[in-house]
């Protein structure tokens, strides 16, 4: 386990463009799918950030990871789990189960695996 402040730098500025889409987007795009589309890559640069792992592997588990929470979704385990009284939860873990997530989601992850193959194909040109 190695610590990379670039990754955690990256998975900051996600959080704040995430917080500012659920503070103050409120269209049909960005704010269901932009942001959808945007986790999945916060959670890949946070966990880039603690482990050094392959990141092909790190974004398909990042993409395993949403996909386990969207299917909580569809089992409304928030409101089960009696957690519906509170926004935190809610957020979190959400609260309406939909097949575009799960395309967000994955839209993210090839774009996660796109630009780190191409990151990688770039060093190994510099260092050549």
């Amino acid at each position: 386990m190695k610590f990379n402040k670039w990754y955690f730098l990256l998975f900051l500025l996600m959080f704040v463009v995430e917080c500012l889409i659920a503070l103050y987007v409120n269209d049909a795009i960005i704010r269901p799918y932009g942001g959808d589309y945007l986790v999945v890559m916060l959670v890949y640069c946070f966990a880039m950030a603690f482990i050094n792992k392959p990141p092909v592997k790190v974004a398909l588990a990042s993409l395993l990871f949403a996909y386990l929470v969207e299917f909580t979704q569809y089992l409304n385990l928030a409101v089960r789990l009696r957690l519906g009284h509170s926004k935190l939860a809610m957020t979190v873990m959400g609260s309406s189960f939909n097949w575009i997530d799960m395309l967000a989601y994955t839209l993210g992850t090839i774009t996660i695996i796109i630009i780190e193959q191409q990151r990688l194909k770039n060093k190994t040109v510099l260092e050549a």
